[in-house]
C-alpha cells in the first residue's frame, strides 16, 4: 500500500473535521459546482464520476440535486465512509473502487464530467504518473465532456514554499478543533503532515503524512491540450467562491 492510500485509509474517519460543517459544505459545494456545470451546458440530467470521491463532500451534494452519480476512489476506508454518509442521507450512488490513472479497467462507460477535487492530481508524483491520470480520465470522457479538476494555487506557493499552512479554528459546542498543516519541500515536491487537535472536553491529537508535486497550472493545460482535450480554462477563488483554482477541460 502506498503513502497515498495509507494517509487517506488512516484519516478517513477524522476527515469531516477539516469542515466546521460538513453537512453544510456538501450543500454549498454541490451548489457551487451546479452553477459551474449549467455554464458549461449541462443540467442534472449529465452523467458524473467522481474519480478521487474521498467521503464523499461532492458526490453527495450533487447527488441530493438529482445528478446520477458515480464515485470512486483509491482509498477503501474513505469509499466505505462515503457510502455510508450516502446512506443516511437516502441518495443512490454507485461505489467503485478505482484507480483514476486506470480507469478503464473498472468502467466501461463514458461519462458526461468527470471530477478530480480537492488537490488530488498533485499525489502524482512524476510527469510521468500525472500523464497516465489525465489521460486516463480524459478516456472516460464523452465526446464534448468535461473533467472539472481543482489544485492548490501552486503557482503562487512555489514563490516562497511555506513550511506550514494557517492554522484553522473551528468552535464548537463542546469547544474547539484547530488543524494545519507543516509542510516538508524537496525542489517541487513535499512531504506533508495533517494535524488534528481536538479540544472538546478530552484533548485529543491525530497526524497523518503524505506526499505531493506541487503542479502549476501551465502543465496541467498542456497536458489535457495534450491528450484529448480540445479547450482549457481556469476559474479561480474570487469568481467561483471555491477554495481552490478550478480547471476545466473539454474534450
Amino acid at each position: 500500500m502506498d503513502i497515498t492510500q495509507t494517509f487517506y485509509n488512516n484519516l478517513a474517519s477524522r476527515y469531516d473535521k477539516l469542515f466546521a460543517d460538513w453537512d453544510a459544505t456538501t450543500r454549498e459545494q454541490a451548489e457551487l459546482l451546479n452553477r459551474l456545470f449549467s455554464e458549461q451546458g449541462f443540467d442534472s440530467s449529465a452523467t458524473i464520476l467522481d474519480c478521487a470521491c474521498g467521503i464523499g463532500t461532492q458526490t453527495v451534494g450533487l447527488a441530493e440535486l438529482g445528478y446520477s452519480m458515480v464515485a470512486s476512489d483509491i482509498s477503501e476506508a474513505e469509499l466505505q465512509e462515503a457510502q455510508r454518509r450516502a446512506q443516511d442521507r437516502s441518495v443512490s450512488v454507485q461505489f467503485e473502487r478505482a484507480d483514476f490513472c486506470a480507469l478503464s479497467k473498472t468502467f466501461t462507460e463514458l461519462f458526461d464530467i468527470i471530477l478530480c477535487m480537492d488537490n488530488a492530481l498533485p499525489h502524482m508524483l512524476s510527469k510521468e504518473a500525472l500523464t497516465s491520470a489525465v489521460r486516463s480520465i480524459v478516456g472516460q470522457l464523452k465526446p464534448d465532456g468535461i473533467v472539472v479538476a481543482s489544485i492548490r494555487d501552486y503557482d503562487a506557493l512555489l514563490n516562497e514554499k511555506p513550511p506550514y499552512s494557517p492554522p484553522y479554528i473551528h468552535k464548537t459546542e463542546q469547544g474547539q478543533r484547530v488543524f494545519f498543516q507543516t509542510w516538508n519541500w524537496d525542489k517541487d515536491r513535499y512531504k506533508l503532515t495533517q494535524y488534528i487537535i481536538e479540544d472538546e472536553g478530552t484533548l485529543q491529537v491525530s497526524k497523518f503524512d503524505c506526499e505531493y508535486r506541487a503542479l502549476r497550472r501551465d502543465e496541467l493545460t498542456e497536458l489535457f491540450l495534450a491528450n484529448g482535450c480540445k479547450k482549457v480554462e481556469w476559474k479561480f477563488p474570487e469568481t467561483t467562491g471555491f477554495y481552490q483554482p478550478i480547471v476545466i477541460a473539454r474534450k
